[in-house]
This record gives C-alpha cells, sequence and structure tokens, in this order.
C-alpha cells in the first residue's frame, strides 16, 4: 500500500514526517499507537517470510515486540507465541502450503478432467463475503483507501482484499489517530472499516486455519489477530456508543 502519509514501519514503530518538528511524547496516545503497531506487525506476518523476518521470529524479536504492543494497547487481549522451531524452508513452505498453492488432482486422466481449487486458506475478504459481488467489496475498499489519500502499490498489482493491505489500513488510522490528526474521525473511521470489512475477513481467516492441521505460527496468528480485531472494534463501538467524540 502507498501514500504519501503513511509512514508505517513494519516492526511495529510510527515514522514521522521527514523534516517535521519532533513530536511532543505527552501528545501522543499511546495506547492507540500501540493499536497501530498491532496491525503493522500483523501486516507483515501475513506474508511469506523473507530471510531478515525468519530470523526476527527465531531469536524472539517478533514475539517480544507483539507481546509490549499488546500490553500498551490498553485491550484486555492474550498476545500470541509468535516462535516457531521450523527452519526458514519449511516455515516458507508451510505458508505456501495454507495460503499460495491450491490443490490439483486429474479426475480421468483419460480426458484430461481436472478437479481443481484454490488454497485451503484464503488471505482475501471476498472468499468470505458470498452475499457481495468480488467487485463490490473491492471498489468499496479503493474508495476508503483512496479517501485518506492511499493506494495499491502498482509494483504488486493485489487486490484491495488482501488481509495485509486491510491490517496495514487499520494500521494507519490508527497511528493517524495516535498523533493527533484528526483523532476523532480516523477511530470513526476505523470502526466502520473493522464492521464493515476487516472483522469479516480476520474472522474467515481464523475460522478456516481452525479446521488445518499442523498451522504452526500462522494458526497462532490468526488466532490472535481475529480476538484483537474484535477487542478493538468492541472498544471503539462502547467509545462512540457511550456519547464520546461526538
Amino acid at each position: 500500500m502507498t501514500g504519501e502519509t503513511t509512514g508505517g514501519r513494519t516492526d511495529g514503530t510510527t515514522a514521522g514526517a521527514p523534516g517535521a518538528d519532533p513530536l511532543d511524547p505527552g501528545a501522543v496516545d499511546r495506547e492507540v499507537a500501540a493499536r497501530g503497531g498491532v496491525y503493522a506487525l500483523a501486516a507483515t506476518l501475513f506474508d511469506e517470510p523473507s530471510a531478515d523476518l525468519y530470523a526476527r521470529i527465531t531469536s524472539g524479536a517478533i514475539d517480544e515486540t507483539c507481546r509490549g504492543l499488546v500490553a500498551a494497547s490498553g485491550l484486555a487481549v492474550e498476545p500470541p507465541t509468535l516462535t516457531t522451531d521450523d527452519d526458514h524452508e519449511t516455515l516458507c513452505a508451510r505458508f505456501n502450503d495454507l495460503f499460495t498453492i491450491g490443490y490439483a488432482e486429474y479426475e480421468d486422466r483419460t480426458d484430461g478432467s481436472l478437479d481443481a481449487q484454490g488454497p485451503p486458506v484464503s488471505l482475501y475478504e471476498s472468499a468470505y463475503r458470498p452475499e457481495a459481488s468480488w467487485n463490490d467489496v473491492n471498489l468499496d475498499l479503493a474508495r476508503a483507501y483512496d479517501y485518506f489519500g492511499l493506494g495499491i502499490d502498482e509494483s504488486t498489482r493485489d487486490n484491495h482484499d488482501f488481509l495485509p493491505y486491510e491490517l496495514e489500513f487499520a494500521g494507519y488510522l490508527a497511528r493517524g489517530e495516535a498523533l493527533g490528526e484528526g483523532a476523532a474521525g480516523r477511530a470513526r473511521a476505523r470502526l466502520d472499516f473493522i464492521d464493515r470489512h476487516l472483522h469479516v475477513v480476520a474472522g474467515g481467516v481464523a475460522d478456516r486455519m481452525a479446521e488445518e492441521a499442523g498451522t504452526g505460527l500462522y494458526g497462532e496468528l490468526a488466532a490472535f489477530v481475529d480476538r484483537f480485531v474484535a477487542a478493538d472494534q468492541t472498544a471503539l463501538a462502547d467509545r462512540f456508543e457511550g456519547g464520546a467524540d461526538d
């Protein structure tokens, strides 16, 4: 996802704009910033692990960072255990088996008929929205991203409903709120986004993962993201339905 004002980093920290005045630490909402960090970190982990990311996972740095962010988030959510005994090749294979490699088998080799399907666990929201068309889901997301000056990286050309993109967007909204950039409006936007999109794909992925064996780190991650999104959604709903920030 691209955009001049995103400023997010995949280690869960927040970067200021180049040349901007130093931030007053007292002006930053640390709980909301931590929630943004969790979303950014989760987005990074829902991708095939690079050698650098694998090293951070096996060193315990990712697990430690996530636990620190969850503790600072103000949400009563049990943190995941983001460690693995897999070697790098095995972890990559686990990721690909779950999320990218489909199943194909010849039903009748005499006529070449083929039974094929996608990967066991889709990372795309539209897979969990049978009541809505793919176009409607992605168009609504494109409009939401564009409203905040964001777009999909043209070098990747992935769909707007890709889970890592949705997690990045939730993190972007949280970081902007934490810095006081139209805080109430961004918080409301995050609640609306979670209600209409993120909770659907987070819950769908978690449910699908629970049906799979040998999910390892990714099963732990999916279950955590589902409960974290639900907790953030509840906290935001309680805040606004209680009359705050009206």
